[in-house]
């Protein structure tokens, strides 16, 4: 098949205390290294990210999108941009630089790609559609971007390429799980990255139970301060949803969602036919629903 590659890596690694993932190693190999073999087949790849801090071997292009951390989608806008200097592939297949397993995908992109007008995403093993791992008719996702060229800041893929129409192609078990927390660094066997000692690292490494710990007690304090004291508070749930949103929608959904969420479940308790906890439950399934949404 004749496609080109578009590889992102320019994201904060927020939630890693701004570590690189595009450097860490598995099994002895940078994640960007393992992407970038995953691709080995297209005839051309650029990688976008902070060019100073890549790796890259001699011949793949390199850029950035603007404005800097401006999300996947501007990224990817980026990458089309790079690549457009010769003629373009019929395909490109776009992934992202934090899934250790992510060549064991590509072949089923591959070979789904032809099967919808538009190419093809990944589909993992819970039956959820990976947009960051697939592989797009080149005119099809030039489109798309001009379509949102004056709102990709932020925007999430699944957005961008809303109106498309895709194929899905089942992937190996853990072949799109991606790096996002210092948990998946720990689940991989992947070792910090060398001099990633300062503070906002080491507080991003603290263990699970010191951070759940740490928001319980800021969950407690501020109930206490907006007289709620009581209030039952599902920290997890709270955090699947927002996570939930800002993969699905975008990253500054997530904390207006929990907001209209907490809204919605508070005037839904409010008289006294149904628990708080239920109508939480309640209302953040309906968003979750309407995030995973084709038709939102």
């Amino acid at each position: 098949m004749n496609f080109d590659a578009i590889v992102l890596a320019g994201g904060r690694s927020a939630r890693l205390g701004g570590e690189p993932k595009a450097a860490l190693r598995y099994e002895g190999r940078s994640l960007l290294s393992l992407t970038l073999d995953a691709a080995a087949d297209a005839k051309r790849t650029v990688v976008v990210g902070d060019a100073s801090a890549l790796v890259v071997p001699v011949g793949v292009l390199v850029a950035r999108e603007r404005p800097a951390f401006a999300g996947p989608a501007a990224a990817i806008a980026a990458g089309l941009v790079a690549l457009a200097g010769a003629s373009p592939s019929d395909y490109t297949l776009v992934l992202a630089c934090d899934m250790p397993g992510i060549a064991n995908a590509v072949p089923p992109l591959l070979e789904r790609a032809g099967h919808a007008a538009d190419g093809a995403i990944a589909l993992d093993s819970a039956g959820h559609p990976q947009y960051l791992a697939g592989i797009y008719r080149t005119a099809s996702l030039a489109a798309a971007v001009r379509n949102h060229a004056a709102g990709l800041e932020n925007l999430s893929v699944r957005a961008l390429l809303a109106g498309l129409e895709l194929a899905h192609a089942p992937v190996p078990l853990g072949s799109t799980s991606d790096v996002d927390t210092w948990a998946d660094v720990a689940r991989f066997g992947i070792p910090a990255a060398p001099g990633s000692q300062s503070k906002e690292t080491n507080m991003a490494s603290q263990d699970d139970e010191e951070k759940m710990a740490a928001l319980a007690e800021w969950s407690r304090s501020l109930s206490v301060e907006l007289g709620v004291a009581g209030a039952e508070v599902d920290i997890d749930a709270v955090l699947t949803l927002a996570g939930t949103v800002a993969h699905a929608v975008m990253r500054p959904a997530a904390p207006l969602t929990t907001f209209i969420v907490g809204y919605a479940a508070g005037l839904a308790a409010a008289d006294g036919k149904i628990t708080p906890r239920a109508a939480f439950e309640r209302a953040a399934s309906a968003a979750v629903a309407l995030a995973r949404s084709d038709d939102r």
